[in-house]
């Protein structure tokens, strides 16, 4: 009798298992017919501006929520759930089942790729420093701030540019590690960190934006092998999710490049910048 009931337990056990996995793959199989219901989409997304931010009024902005909002509504998605998540701990976040889609200006790289399914990325940007106004160390690149051992440099944890600075050869005493770009920029703006190493629009939005003018912006480029990949935003969604993630980029191909995207870009201080022409030494500028 012993014996029986051990066998039924462990039936149980199984039918349980079983149960509990059919269900997780129901979930995760059928997220767009899900968020096509009142239960809606789940858009994890980091502070990062001009990618994700937050307006005065609490408001969920930027290049990739307003891109969702136009996405959603073509997928017949008509309720957003967003939810705040340190941008390294987003993709953990997306593993877990936690959130539906990351929504935050995420560069696409081979490791990510290991573990989430991108879609087509939405833009192509440069790397870029952010640091205390006049520049008082003289950084103008990756390579120097990671060489300089007076420099002391902050970056978001799990980010691009936290690898290439590992890459570089910077120390972990000299990396100021933090959970997303405002905490960066504070970092700077107090004397803890001498740069902040992100996306060109990112640390030019945080320069035009600083009270008191007390940052600035340097233009700065890698040099050839400094990184494998950087400067493409895709949003991310979890690997068994291609449901919805091909119906994502039919609609998110479509709005790429339209007016109403181009509108959206230039809104945001996203829009490529006119090409100025150089004056000739001694010539009257037009």
């Amino acid at each position: 009798m012993q014996l029986t009931r051990s066998r039924l337990a462990g039936l149980f056990l199984a039918l349980l298992a079983l149960f509990a996995g059919l269900w997780w793959l129901s979930w995760h199989d059928d997220t767009l017919a899900r968020a096509r219901t009142d239960a809606g989409l789940r858009i994890g997304y980091a502070v990062e501006p001009p990618y994700a931010f937050l307006t005065a009024d609490g408001e969920v902005t930027g290049e990739a929520p307003e891109i969702v909002r136009h996405v959603a509504a073509q997928l017949g998605i008509k309720h957003i759930e967003w939810r705040q998540v340190e941008f390294g701990k987003l993709i953990d976040a997306l593993e877990a089942g936690q959130i539906d889609v990351i929504a935050a200006g995420m560069f696409i790289t081979p490791e990510r790729e290991e573990r989430v399914r991108f879609s087509v990325p939405t833009l192509q940007v440069h790397p870029g420093l952010l640091v205390a106004r006049g520049n008082p160390k003289r950084i103008s690149s990756y390579r120097e701030a990671a060489a300089r051992d007076d420099v002391f440099i902050a970056v978001l944890a799990g980010a691009v540019e936290e690898r290439i600075l590992r890459q570089l050869g910077a120390p972990d005493e000299r990396l100021v590690v933090v959970p997303d770009a405002p905490t960066g920029r504070q970092a700077i703006e107090t004397g803890l960190a001498d740069a902040l190493l992100l996306s060109e629009p990112t640390v030019r939005w945080m320069a035009h934006q600083a009270e008191l003018g007390q940052t600035e912006s340097v233009e700065t480029s890698f040099q050839a092998g400094e990184a494998e990949a950087y400067g493409r935003p895709a949003f991310a969604f979890r690997s068994d999710d291609q449901g919805l993630w091909e119906v994502w980029n039919v609609a998110l191909q479509a709005y790429l490049h339209s007016p109403e995207h181009t509108a959206l870009l230039a809104r945001l201080g996203l829009a490529p910048e006119p090409k100025r022409e150089r004056v000739p030494q001694g010539a009257t500028p037009k």
